[in-house]
């Protein structure tokens, strides 16, 4: 079962479908994730730092210049990009708006 748009349904989610609809930077190594799907999501980029290929994230410059491209999340002119599907089973659900 899974929730989307505030409806239940009862077959398990297909992720492998979904694509990056826009990206927006919240903090250093974090964006707010808009999918295909509509939900908003927050990826940490941290761990991907521990993999050469996403070295060059470390400069801040590069990350917050990240774009995306045919539904993929691309940084430093299409030399790093990451699924969207790892993006969106890392991430967490962002919740706006939440009274206390």
């Amino acid at each position: 079962m899974y929730i989307l748009g505030d409806i239940a349904y009862a077959d398990n989610y297909n992720n492998e479908q979904i694509k990056v609809d826009k990206i927006k930077v919240v903090s250093e190594l974090c964006l707010l994730v808009t999918f295909s799907n509509g939900e908003k999501r927050i990826f940490d980029a941290k761990e991907l730092l521990k993999y050469p290929a996403y070295e060059k994230l470390k400069d801040y410059e590069i990350f917050k210049n990240g774009y995306v491209e045919n539904g993929i999340i691309v940084w430093d002119n299409g030399r790093i990009d990451i699924a969207p599907e790892t993006v969106y089973n890392n991430s967490y659900i962002y919740e706006q708006d939440l009274a206390i």
